[in-house]
């Protein structure tokens, strides 16, 4: 009986969500981006098929044995799942994570989280603590991180992201937020790398840019593949140097969030 008490618990592999056709186009795709040690998925946070991608290319690669860890931008880094085991509840796994369901909908993440802690496959908090924002938008140090080129780029994307809205005394401080935020899911990401394995990062589309996001911040011995996942037509941010792949998505309904934002901004 000790013997028996003492033994791991046994992983628990979960299917793909969807339609088997859509979970064998994402498998078909995914061999087309193999043999990697990291696997970044950029997606469009309010198009529900990202996240099920995210959890049919989770699912695959753990049936096939290949997955080291999940990495996500939706939990700071910091906090993990390893010490759960495969049965844990979502309960359980939501407090590990320390999740921010306003933020990111559980509803929407938690397939794809639960199928890596099904598979005994730790998921790990990258994103940077709110904690270190303040400090990193004095931190000098960060503008240097970037080429000058991809800097004026990111600024730009920064600009257009606040709707043209934002003081032009705050586009350094917002830039250097995002590069830290860059360069702490690119931290988490090296940490978990396994050879012979893949770490996936899910993450918004923009943080795995090539040019300017997390691979910008990774060693260049570990073979990284981005993938932008795109809904509806395309944009210039598709060019081949920017990502690995483009895997487009049936367009979801525009949401006009500067309107939010200029009812936050007016004085």
């Amino acid at each position: 009986m000790g013997g028996c008490a003492s033994r791991p618990e046994a992983p628990i592999l979960e299917q793909p969500s969807g339609s088997a056709a859509a979970a064998s186009a994402v498998a078909a795709r995914l061999d087309a981006l193999l043999p990697a040690d990291v696997l970044l998925i950029g997606e469009q946070h309010d198009a529900a098929e990202h996240q099920q991608i995210g959890q049919q290319v989770i699912a695959v690669l753990a049936a096939r044995g290949l997955l080291a860890a999940v990495a996500l931008e939706m939990a700071d880094a910091g906090v993990s799942t390893a010490t759960l085991k495969p049965g844990a509840s979502e309960a359980q796994t939501r407090r590990a994570l320390k999740w921010n369901d306003k933020g990111w909908p559980w509803q929407a993440y938690g397939p794809a989280v639960m199928t890596a802690v099904r598979a005994g496959v730790p998921v790990l908090g990258a994103n940077l603590p709110r904690a270190r924002m303040q400090d990193s938008m004095s931190d000098g140090k960060l503008d240097v991180q970037l080429p000058g080129p991809a800097l004026k780029a990111q600024q730009q994307l920064i600009r257009a992201g606040h709707c043209n809205l934002l003081p032009e005394s705050q586009v350094t401080p917002m830039t250097r937020i995002q590069i830290a935020k860059d360069m702490s899911l690119a931290d988490s990401v090296q940490q978990a790398a396994l050879p012979g394995k893949v770490v996936v990062l899910l993450a918004g589309s923009g943080h795995v840019d090539r040019r300017l996001g997390v691979p910008q911040h990774l060693p260049a011995d570990l073979q990284t593949r981005a993938v932008r996942l795109r809904a509806g037509e395309g944009a210039d941010s598709d060019k081949a140097e920017a990502f690995d792949a483009v895997w487009p998505t049936p367009a979801v309904p525009e949401t006009d969030y500067c309107a939010g934002l200029k009812a936050r901004l007016a004085p």
